[in-house]
């Protein structure tokens, strides 16, 4: 594991890391992501070697959200008036909690025997996370909303729980599943935002689809590293890793040039003929 020289004016990465997931205002945590991104590109943060002692079981949430199970949650569309800013809040939801899901790995994990562009890779995720999440909250207020006017469920947190002490499981879960799921329902969502005349919209998620390329992209690849360092089959051990700890199937239609292009090998989520 490679680290950074240190010096008088670095702080603990896991720190800073633990300080946005224990935000509870949803812009300044986009905001201190952003910030931690940063402080780590400019050498201003140390990784830690070291598991961190009683790290945050659960990220900080605005004390008025409303959260309820996930069957309770009311449906949503992505046509006009209430269905059109319903999408926007929900996607807004996922995006503060992908924030979190970023930090969590990375004051998890960062002690892991994997060189600094691991976790120049996270924080990067991190800050562009915030950054999706301070352009929807942005553009729920201009329909005079905001984050936190709808009721949210939190299913999304169920992955870091699920994969808290294995980093290889962690990155299986949630990029090379939640994120890569991303990338087969973003592109119909933009085209029925456009069908309904917000183009506005369509850029953000424009901008989102292609920031998780990057993104299930970074999963990949540490994956792979995960496994040559443990002598395993990475395809084998993948779906192993997918039926212990996420509930549910992989299931299509799949966005496969997408995946494809993000370096997501087509067999780890498709069954043999």
């Amino acid at each position: 594991m490679t680290t950074h020289t240190p010096n008088l004016h670095q702080a603990a990465l896991h720190e800073a890391a633990r300080a946005v997931l224990l935000c509870a205002d949803p812009d300044e945590k986009a905001k201190r992501a952003m910030k931690t991104a940063h402080q780590w590109q400019a050498g201003q943060l140390i990784r830690n070697t070291v598991a961190p002692k009683n790290w945050p079981t659960q990220p900080a949430r605005p004390s008025n959200l409303v959260v309820l199970s996930p069957n309770k949650m009311p449906k949503r569309g992505t046509g006009g008036g209430k269905a059109h800013i319903s999408l926007l809040h929900a996607l807004a939801h996922i995006e503060l909690n992908a924030i979190d899901l970023a930090f969590d790995l990375i004051g998890r994990f960062a002690h892991h025997d994997l060189p600094d562009r691991f976790i120049s890779d996270w924080v990067q995720i991190g800050a562009d996370e915030g950054k999706h999440f301070s352009m929807l909250n942005k553009r729920l207020r201009e329909f005079d909303t905001q984050y936190g006017d709808r009721p949210v469920h939190d299913g999304l947190w169920e992955a870091a729980r699920a994969t808290e002490h294995d980093l290889a499981a962690r990155l299986a879960i949630v990029p090379l599943v939640l994120e890569a799921r991303g990338l087969d329902v973003t592109p119909p969502m933009i085209r029925k935002l456009k069908q309904h005349g917000d183009r506005q919209s369509a850029a953000i998620l424009e901008t989102i689809y292609e920031d998780e390329k990057a993104h299930v992209n970074a999963g990949i690849r540490w994956f792979m590293t995960l496994c040559r360092q443990q002598k395993l089959d990475a395809e084998s051990h993948f779906k192993q890793l997918v039926a212990r700890h996420f509930n549910g199937h992989i299931k299509p239609p799949f966005n496969i040039e997408a995946r494809t292009e993000a370096g997501l090998p087509v067999q780890f989520y498709t069954q043999p003929n």
